[in-house]
């Protein structure tokens, strides 16, 4: 039976107290080479993999993709769609609250940065509340990197068609703290004309695909476990307790 909430029927979810992952996304660049949805695809494709690993051991469901969140930062590239950190704080909020309504938990599986402030908020506003709930971040391990060689290669290994390898350009490095203060004064493209932060060189799909594997093991461990932090996040056990 189909592990996709949309698919399912009411019936077929009523005797149940599942878990149930929320892939949390962006409409915003990546560069001239990714497409706008990278990040609601590479957090939709973790969750999906953590549920097959999940699957035997704990009952669990994968909601509808959210594929729209605050990409403010963004806003000078066409193409990119922010629903601001207000109305995304309330959006998980509201279907937090829903959800738990008939679930067990949730876990919002979260693919942009620019997400947390408003899910930190979100998710602590659900806990105080009494309600099950906790987030976790998607890391390819590039640090403030955007449009690098970690999504290039996420992006290579889940649809390489979508990749515009021959437009491929580097940015400033994202481990420049001038970069980034600059990028969250003024904006993305103040700082990086073309929208990349880090570099895409060397990108590949079998990095992508070690990726993918090690952030939805990631991602079961911790559902597994289930360890929340005080800022709501889903930490996996090996990590307890480490700052």
């Amino acid at each position: 039976m189909t592990a996709r909430l949309a698919e399912r029927t009411w019936t077929e979810l009523e005797p149940r107290r599942p878990v149930v992952l929320l892939p949390l996304g962006s409409c915003e660049q990546h560069g001239p080479h990714l497409p706008l949805d990278t990040d609601a695809a590479v957090a939709t494709a973790v969750a999906e993999r953590a549920l097959a690993l999940l699957r035997g051991e704990v009952d669990a469901v994968l909601a509808p993709t959210q594929n729209y969140g605050a990409s403010g930062e963004h806003e000078g590239f066409p193409g990119t769609v922010s629903i601001g950190h207000t109305a995304l704080h309330l959006l998980v909020v509201e279907l937090g609250r829903s959800v738990l309504r008939w679930a067990e938990r949730l876990v919002v599986v979260n693919g942009h940065g620019g997400n947390l402030r408003s899910l930190v908020g979100a998710v602590r506003r659900l806990r105080y509340e009494g309600r099950d709930v906790a987030w976790w971040a998607c890391s390819g391990g590039e640090s403030h990197g955007h449009a690098g060689r970690a999504e290039t290669s996420l992006m290579h290994a889940l649809r390489p068609d979508s990749v515009r390898s021959a437009r491929m350009e580097s940015g400033p490095l994202g481990s420049d703290d001038r970069v980034l203060e600059r990028l969250m004064s003024v904006g993305v493209r103040a700082v990086s004309p073309n929208g990349v932060i880090g570099s895409p060189d060397g990108a590949n799909a079998a990095e992508g695909g070690e990726l993918l594997a090690e952030m939805s093991a990631g991602l079961a461990e911790a559902v597994r476990a289930w360890h929340v932090d005080g800022t709501g996040r889903l930490a996996n056990a090996s990590r307890v307790g480490v700052p």
